[in-house]
C-alpha cells in the first residue's frame, strides 16, 4: 500500500512539473505531430483587372404616346411581347378622322374643278385679246382668278395631307424592333397627347453598359492604350457569375462630371440570350489582354494580425515557418503574393489553428485543384 501511494505521488508530481514547464503531459509520451494539408505555391498567369459599377442601357428605347384624341381601341399585343418595327400595337377610334379625310378630299376635288374652269376662262380671255375682241382688263382679271384657283387647290391638298396624317395617328406603331412593356391604359379610355406613356418599347440586342471612370484611371488607361491590344471587357452579374459574352469599349463621354470628377465610359454587348435588361446593375471588369505570371496561393492559406498578412510554410524537414507576405488581388479563390514567397514553397492550406512557428508537423500535399474553393 505504501508503495502504491508513493507511485501515485510521483505521477502527480510529474504532471505538475510538466504543467509548470509548459509541456503537455501527453507530449512526454511521444504524441504524434499535428497533420496539416499543404500546397505548393504556383505560378499563375493573371491579367491586371479593374472593376466598376455599371448599368445596362438599351440602344433604343421609345415611349409610345397618343398623338390624337380619341377612345383607345383593342390592344394588338400582350405585355412583354416582341414587336417588329412599324407593327401596330394600339388603335384609336378612326371614324372621326376618316370623316375629316373624306371632307378634305371633297374640298380638294372642288378646288380642282374651280381651277379647271379658271384655266378655261383664262384661255378664252387670251384668245379674245389676241383677236382684239376682248379687253386687257378682262384678261388680267381671268389671270388673277386662275392664280387664286391654283392657290385654293394647293391649300385643299395641304389640308387633305394634314387630315390623312391625323388619321394615320389613330394607329400607334412601334418605331423600333424590341420588347414592349405593360400597357399603362386599358382599351375604352379616352386618350390624348396629354395622357402620358401608353407603353414602352426597348431594344434588347445589342445592349450598352455605362459606367463612371475617375480621371486618374482614365489617364492611366489612355497612356497604356498604345502598348497593346484593346482590353477585355467582362461583366459580373448579381449572383457573382461572369457573363459569357465579352464586350467592346466604344465611347467615352466628352465631358467630365464636376461632382465626381469622372467620365462615363460605354461598352456594348451582343446580348444574344437577352440576359441583360435595360436598367440592370452589373459589375464591369476591365482586363489587360496580356496576363502576367505571378505567384499565387489559395486564399484560405492567408491569415491576418496586427502586423499584417502571413501564412505558414513547411520546409523539407517538416518544420513550420511563419512567413510574412505582401498580397495582391484575388482571382477565382487564388491570392496573388507579391513578396515573401517563391514558387514551389509548401504552404499550409488546412490545419493552421493547430500549429505554430517552429513546430514539426505531418504534412500531406494536396493537388491545386482540390485546394481551390468551388466557384
Amino acid at each position: 500500500m505504501r508503495e502504491r501511494r508513493q507511485w501515485t505521488s510521483a505521477l502527480v508530481a510529474a504532471c505538475l512539473l510538466a504543467t509548470v514547464l509548459g509541456v503537455p503531459a501527453g507530449a512526454q509520451q511521444g504524441a504524434p505531430p499535428p497533420a496539416v494539408l499543404v500546397q505548393p505555391a504556383e505560378l499563375t498567369a493573371i491579367a491586371d483587372q479593374a472593376e466598376f459599377i455599371g448599368r445596362a442601357a438599351a440602344v433604343d428605347k421609345v415611349d409610345l404616346r397618343a398623338r390624337v384624341k380619341g377612345f383607345l381601341g383593342p390592344r394588338k399585343f400582350d405585355d412583354g411581347d416582341l414587336v417588329k418595327k412599324d407593327e401596330v400595337v394600339f388603335t384609336i377610334e378612326p371614324e372621326t378622322y376618316q370623316a375629316a379625310v373624306d371632307q378634305k378630299i371633297a374640298q380638294r376635288d372642288s378646288a380642282q374643278a374651280a381651277l379647271t374652269n379658271a384655266d378655261f376662262q383664262l384661255q378664252r380671255a387670251t384668245e379674245l385679246l389676241r383677236t382684239n375682241t376682248g379687253t386687257r382688263q378682262t384678261y388680267d382679271q381671268r389671270t388673277s382668278e386662275q392664280l387664286q384657283a391654283k392657290a385654293n387647290l394647293e391649300d385643299a391638298k395641304a389640308q387633305l395631307r394634314d387630315a390623312e396624317i391625323q388619321l394615320s395617328y389613330t394607329e400607334i406603331k412601334s418605331p423600333i424592333e424590341g420588347r414592349i412593356g405593360r400597357a399603362a391604359v386599358s382599351p375604352g379610355n379616352l386618350v390624348s397627347p396629354d395622357s402620358g406613356v401608353l407603353a414602352t418599347v426597348v431594344s434588347e440586342s445589342p445592349i450598352r453598359v455605362l459606367f463612371p471612370v475617375t480621371q486618374r484611371e482614365l489617364l492611366e488607361a489612355k497612356r497604356n492604350a498604345s502598348i497593346g491590344d484593346p482590353p477585355v471587357v467582362r461583366l459580373k452579374l448579381a449572383d457573382g457569375s461572369l457573363y459569357k459574352e465579352k464586350g467592346e469599349l466604344d465611347f467615352i463621354d466628352i465631358t467630365v462630371d464636376p461632382k465626381t470628377d469622372g467620365q462615363i465610359v460605354r461598352a456594348t454587348f451582343d446580348n444574344k440570350d437577352n440576359l441583360l435588361t435595360d436598367g440592370q446593375t452589373v459589375r464591369v471588369l476591365i482586363e489587360d489582354n496580356k496576363p502576367k505570371t505571378v505567384v499565387t496561393v489559395p486564399q484560405q492559406a492567408i491569415a491576418l494580425d496586427q502586423t499584417g498578412p502571413y501564412l505558414f510554410t513547411v520546409d523539407d524537414k517538416n518544420v513550420v515557418h511563419l512567413q510574412r507576405v505582401k498580397t495582391g488581388t484575388v482571382r477565382n479563390g487564388q491570392l496573388v503574393i507579391t513578396e515573401g514567397l517563391k514558387p514551389g514553397d509548401k504552404v499550409v492550406v488546412q490545419g493552421q489553428q493547430r500549429i505554430r512557428d517552429g513546430m514539426t508537423v505531418a504534412p500531406s500535399v494536396v493537388a491545386p485543384a482540390a485546394a481551390k474553393p468551388k466557384q
